[in-house]
């Protein structure tokens, strides 16, 4: 069964990378060796496209500007283009980490130049198709079904949206109470709380497990599929939830 996603999305300039998303998902459910290679190259087309439209959107839609000149040169190389992204609008991109997307976008070009000779796992396809949404969502405000309807696929991509909003909610209550520098990593930020007491040892080392859980999950260094749990995701959704009521009343 294909991923059927409504095209009646709120913002109209999202189509593009959307489709690309929604097509590379359908193709991985074939699951050859072929289809996941194309898969892949789809989702880092999704990725590019994602970045490319926010960064050329008129300056009262995202609230950002940027030089014709600027925009034009961080087209041309991909991590050029993850800095001006970075660079200009780095408070959408909590919970986003542009090395991991960097690295995958790099297997993709190994994958694209090297031939097709080359195999790729499933599981780094979807986690990489799984970061592709979280952009998404983090740019334009726009969501996407699940890849494909295996439990742990939904577990996959359920961990990977409360550990975007656990992110986002501990680094808000950081820089909420920081006077210095902005904290901008999670390990930052869960570092500040626990060293200024807002955050029990405890709570500080779960986080800190969690953290590199979700690390060696996204570089693909262990299977998800084997490390991946109901408790651990029901655990991060909780943290997420706990921590975002504490920012917002912080």
């Amino acid at each position: 069964m294909g991923v059927n996603v409504s095209k009646n999305y709120s913002n109209p300039w999202a189509t593009g990378p959307i489709e690309i998303l929604k097509h590379a998902l359908n193709v991985l459910e074939n699951d050859s060796d072929a289809d996941r290679r194309i898969a892949m190259i789809l989702t880092d087309n999704a990725v590019e496209q994602t970045i490319k439209t926010f960064l050329s959107l008129p300056k009262r839609v995202t609230g950002i500007s940027i030089s014709r000149k600027k925009r034009e040169e961080a087209f041309e190389y991909f991590p050029v283009l993850l800095d001006t992204l970075e660079e200009v609008a780095s408070s959408k991109l909590e919970g986003v980490d542009l090395g991991v997307i960097e690295w995958y976008h790099r297997l993709r070009n190994e994958l694209y130049h090297q031939g097709f000779g080359l195999s790729i796992e499933r599981e780094k396809v979807e986690i990489y198709a799984e970061l592709a949404q979280i952009l998404l969502k983090n740019l334009f405000g726009e969501t996407l079904p699940a890849p494909t309807s295996s439990d742990k696929a939904t577990l996959l991509g359920r961990f990977l949206e409360g550990w975007n909003r656990l992110d986002k909610a501990i680094t808000s209550l950081a820089n909420s109470h920081s006077n210095q520098q902005r904290q901008s990593s999670l390990f930052d930020a869960a570092r500040f709380l626990h060293d200024t007491g807002m955050l029990e040892p405890e709570e500080y080392y779960e986080i800190n497990e969690l953290r590199k859980l979700r690390n060696t999950i996204v570089h693909n260094q262990e299977d998800y599929k084997k490390v991946l749990t109901e408790r651990i995701v029901y655990r991060v959704e909780e943290l997420a939830t706990l921590y975002d009521e504490v920012s917002n009343g912080a």
